[in-house]
């Protein structure tokens, strides 16, 4: 990862910044950004920051104070970058500038605030959540780049198998019961409903989704967005959305044990609810709803399937070398050590296409558990998270290990990567 370049760069002509596929490139953004700083002021300097981050499908910029100055990082493909380092006597006026856009008290900076810079502003369909607050040195702010509005990802294109697609298809197309996608922040679980919710969208249903914030604005589906400034959350919203005759809920995330009841109470009534939940895996989620002090018979008749996810970094298409596996790579990946010679992997190389990371783009690993009557039963029984995975497993559930070995098999992703999203049983 090459430093960031500092404010004081010399200046240097600006660069083309697009490359064939309209990304721009980690050193030509560095060198352009630089180059401006001492040239025009914060507005124009922040506006172009967005306009590149949109262009990368960067989803987040970070704003970090340091005793020499304001770091700028953008995250892409699940990791940050470190772009460029405004000198401290510019800092504050970068700082007032994206406070104002988000509507902030600029005046403040003892406390945390949160912001929003709507399309409006940015000219676009793009919006932007904004939350700082204070540190040692200095204010930092963290921009949430939302995903455009009106595009929507297949459920082929997330990155799950055939097999896959025709099992999640048919559990959302249930009359009723939940449909759940779990695992940590930024493994894809909206995207996920999001395809999901795409799919059932249709004159003929009234769709109701409860967000914070909503990230996707969708034709034909009422959209909620709660607001906890005055209490209207996850709960209160739910409760109204039940009693405007809906079709399909979707529940941004599950949080807290009363929205879990009222969803689960929901999918028991005749409703389809979508949702997310953070769980490590598909049965892990059963322990949650324990957690939340569900009873065990309406988390069996209320849940359908569970589909758990990651987001693991694709090889760079244009920049990438063949290789065959070693002994310690063939043991992990389940292959016999006298067939590596005709077993093909694939790994990027470090270059400007791929921010000097071996890797462009990111593709979802999943793991989907149908809660068929065997599981039922088991958690009717109480039978713990294990117990219910290796009934499941018996009963041919892939695991988000083999998922993921199997990305690697094909070319899609590498052992290193794996290891970096996924924790691997001894």
């Amino acid at each position: 990862m090459n430093d960031p370049i500092s404010a004081e760069t010399p200046e240097s002509d600006a660069p083309d910044t697009t490359s064939q596929g309209g990304e721009v490139r980690q050193k030509a953004l560095q060198e352009e950004l630089s180059s401006l700083v001492d040239v025009v002021g914060p507005g124009p300097l922040v506006d172009l920051l967005l306009e590149r981050a949109f262009g990368l499908s960067a989803t987040d910029i970070h704003f970090d104070p340091r005793e020499d100055g304001l770091y700028i990082r953008l995250r892409v493909d699940g990791i940050l970058h470190d772009i460029l380092v405004i000198a401290p006597a510019m800092t504050a006026q970068v700082i007032s500038r994206l406070k104002l856009m988000a509507g902030m008290d600029i005046t403040e900076k003892r406390i945390a605030q949160d912001g929003h810079i709507s399309n409006a502003i940015l000219k676009s369909q793009r919006d932007i959540r904004v939350g700082c607050g204070p540190t040692i040195y200095g204010e930092r702010l963290v921009l949430r780049l939302m995903p455009e509005s009106g595009s929507y990802s297949t459920l082929d294109s997330l990155g799950l198998e055939g097999d896959q697609i025709q099992m999640v298809t048919n559990y959302i197309n249930a009359p009723y019961g939940m449909v759940l996608s779990v695992g940590p922040v930024g493994s894809g679980k909206s995207t996920t409903m999001y395809s999901c919710l795409d799919l059932l969208n249709s004159s003929g249903r009234s769709l109701l989704t409860i967000e914070d914030p909503v990230e996707r604005r969708m034709k034909g589906i009422n959209q909620i967005q709660v607001d906890t400034k005055i209490d209207f959350n996850f709960v209160e919203a739910l409760r109204g959305a039940l009693r405007q005759d809906p079709d399909v809920i979707m529940v941004g995330e599950i949080r807290d044990p009363e929205t879990a009841h009222i969803a689960v109470r929901a999918g028991l009534t005749g409703i389809r609810v979508l949702s997310t939940l953070h769980a490590n895996d598909t049965t892990s989620t059963i322990d949650v709803f324990r957690d939340f002090g569900i009873p065990p018979m309406f988390i069996a008749d209320s849940v359908n399937c569970v589909i758990s996810q990651r987001l693991v970094r694709k090889v760079c298409l244009e920049s990438n070398e063949e290789y065959h596996p070693d002994e310690g790579q063939c043991q992990f990946l389940g292959i016999d050590p006298a067939q590596a010679g005709s077993v093909t992997l694939k790994r990027g190389v470090p270059s400007d296409s791929n921010f000097h990371t071996g890797y462009s783009g990111r593709t979802g690993v999943f793991e989907i558990l149908p809660i068929d009557p065997t599981l039922r039963e088991a958690i009717i029984h109480n039978k713990s998270s294990k117990e219910l995975q290796s009934i499941a497993v018996a009963q041919g559930m892939v695991t988000l290990e083999e998922a993921a070995k199997k990305k690697v098999l094909e070319g899609f992703t590498t052992i290193e990567e794996l290891h970096r999203v996924l924790v691997f049983s001894a």
